[in-house]
């Protein structure tokens, strides 16, 4: 499965962001215009039937028509363990949501959004809480940015 094979499909509609965790899966949301990313709170990772679902009902109730997943390649763009567990996510995402689902190399997301909640005050206890939305939002806001200039 390929992320050019599952980003077919609709092109209208809110997009939103996936920062898979074990733990904790963090999540963003675009505005209705497409301009800016939104975190949400995370979504327990413990169960990934339940995030499924809680992600099928958020493309249902607020329009979303993709999902990025993101890719977590190795340094060197290698797919690890980490990368083959987000491919076999997205492949269920789509099914679960019905919605087109794609890939997008998220390397250093999480380094970045970290450093934004700490530039913007956030404390180290409190960043933990809000790492993975963060995260998600600035994959989404890459996204969003790159669509913008085509």
């Amino acid at each position: 499965m390929t992320p050019a094979c599952m980003a077919r499909g609709q092109n209208k509609g809110r997009v939103a962001a996936i920062d898979l965790g074990k733990a904790r899966v963090g999540v963003a949301v675009a505005d209705e215009l497409g301009m800016f990313a939104h975190p949400r709170p995370p979504l327990d990772g413990a169960r990934q039937q339940a995030v499924l679902a809680a992600l099928a009902a958020l493309a249902r109730d607020e329009g979303v028509t993709r999902f990025l997943v993101g890719l977590p390649l190795e340094l060197d763009g290698r797919e690890g363990s980490a990368a083959r567990r987000a491919m076999g996510f997205a492949q269920a995402l789509a099914d679960a949501a019905g919605v087109a689902v794609e890939l997008v190399d998220e390397r250093l997301s999480t380094v970045e959004a970290s450093r934004r909640l700490r530039e913007g005050g956030t404390n180290s206890r409190r960043a933990r809480a809000r790492v993975d939305g963060a995260a998600a939002a600035v994959l989404l806001q890459a996204w969003l940015d790159r669509q913008g200039q085509g």
